[in-house]
């Protein structure tokens, strides 16, 4: 598993005119291909009477599955220069089609490249990216003498304190970066003179905006 990725943030559209053509990129998070294509098929099922419904998708951690299609544009000028946006803005596990509704003026190879890529990066930016870090849950269990100082610390500390439970003891929920797991317990014991209970849990990505 990567330590850490960027994705996009949500599902979304969003719509620019260039030479009266309107350009709709329409973006997805997809681990799959399947899902990718899926997306694609459902795209071209809404704007059906598109001229065009171009597509890119790159998923995979190593970026194994890269796909792009012009969807009758001219060979190069749509779904590469899309794909091409998703590397540069080093993104994985997306999908990308821009739906393209002819306006009536020819825009030429160079300026078909440039539409498509500047609609894809458009439309990136209004659904938003996001990081992708892996965590790994770790729980720490204190007498209720230490609460009020643990809770200060993790508060103002860069680990991700996810939850307090109340019970026999204090127990703290904490988000730690896989990095950064043995310097957290170093941590830990330390402000509780060895006086706690540290378990690490399970490992799962957590997202923040980039």
């Amino acid at each position: 598993m990567l330590p850490y990725y960027l994705t996009v943030k949500q599902t979304g559209s969003h719509e620019i005119n260039i030479q009266k053509s309107r350009f709709i990129a329409h973006i997805k998070r997809a681990e799959t291909e399947e899902e990718a294509i899926a997306f694609i098929d459902q795209i071209k099922k809404e704007h059906w009477n598109a001229t065009h419904n171009c597509s890119a998708y790159l998923i995979g951690e190593n970026d194994q599955i890269q796909k792009a299609n012009d969807d009758g544009e001219p060979s190069g000028t749509a779904g590469v220069p899309m794909l091409e946006v998703l590397k540069k803005r080093k993104l994985k596990d997306t999908v990308v089609v821009v739906t393209r509704y002819f306006g009536g003026i020819k825009l030429g190879a160079g300026g078909l490249i440039r539409a498509y890529g500047k609609s894809t990066s458009e439309g990136l930016n209004h659904v938003g990216i996001v990081e992708r870090k892996l965590m790994t849950t770790v729980s720490i269990k204190v007498d209720y003498g230490w609460l009020g100082k643990l809770e200060n610390e993790l508060r103002s500390s860069v680990y991700a304190l996810q939850d307090i439970l109340y019970a026999d003891a204090v127990e703290f929920i904490v988000y730690v970066e896989e990095a950064q797991v043995e310097q957290f317990h170093a941590w830990m014991i330390n402000l509780t003179n060895a006086q706690c209970e540290i378990e690490n849990g399970e490992q799962l990505y957590v997202e923040f905006d980039a």
